[in-house]
């Protein structure tokens, strides 16, 4: 396993960890352990693994760490559609935006909801934010890189084929019979594509092996390591700016 590999694992392990605390946690306060995944929802801190992954990554290829915003109250930008948009780590130097990421997962059992809440989300963000970026909304900040981050449960909930519904029209094809696990690929993969972010990631794991630090990666052009590689090329060639 390479070392890259091995980071990852990391923040899996600690995404499972976060997420049995609170709901512990949670129990603790109403005395009811049954409480479904909405305690460990409500905590919202199981991505810090991965964000301090990416920090680290961001120092690695020559950022400063002053540049590197990862805390709530450094983390809005402003929006053209809305006032603002709070992200989840933000890259700001010399007063130019370098980079926003987005990290995001969903654990069962409302897959359906919450993909299409997820799909929603991640359209708007990133065109809010690119009509922001044309309008001057970051001065003269040269291109940002936008990157998002997906860690899904990997179920039966996510795995099974799910049927579409077509009272009018027809829908596209791959969408026939794709569990969520194929729609989130798919999802990442269209928003690459149609140039809203710069790389996406989409990563499985399930509570029992996860908390070993066990993942997987269903598509290659989706994996963590070529979401790194695209985040290190462009910050990299920034930090050799701040140098001159």
């Amino acid at each position: 396993m390479s070392r890259l590999n091995e980071r990852v694992s990391d923040a899996i392990r600690f995404f499972w960890a976060s997420r049995e605390k609170q709901k512990e946690k949670q129990g603790a306060i109403t005395g009811k352990r049954d409480y479904g995944s909405r305690g460990a929802v409500t905590g919202a801190k199981q991505m810090d693994g991965f964000i301090s992954l990416v920090r680290e990554l961001l120092m690695e290829s020559g950022l400063p760490q002053d540049t590197i915003f990862y805390t709530k109250a450094k983390l809005v930008l402003p929006g053209f559609f809305r006032p603002t948009k709070e992200w989840d780590l933000l890259a700001v130097a010399n007063g130019h935006l370098l980079a926003s990421v987005e990290f995001k997962s969903q654990v069962g059992p409302s897959f359906g909801n919450n993909f299409n809440n997820r799909t929603e989300e991640a359209l708007g963000s990133a065109t809010d934010l690119w009509t922001a970026y044309r309008e001057g909304a970051f001065v003269e900040s040269p291109r940002p890189w936008l990157g998002y981050l997906m860690l899904l449960e990997e179920a039966e909930g996510s795995l099974t084929p799910v049927d579409v519904k077509e009272p009018h029209f027809r829908v596209f094809d791959e969408f026939r019979g794709a569990s969520y696990a194929k729609r989130y690929e798919l999802l990442c993969r269209r928003l690459v594509r149609e140039r809203l972010y710069d790389a996406a990631c989409l990563m499985l794991s399930d509570s029992e092996g996860g908390r070993g630090g066990e993942y997987a990666e269903p598509a290659r052009d989706l994996r963590f390591q070529t979401f790194a590689a695209s985040l290190r090329g462009h910050a990299s060639a920034f930090a050799d700016t701040l140098d001159g």
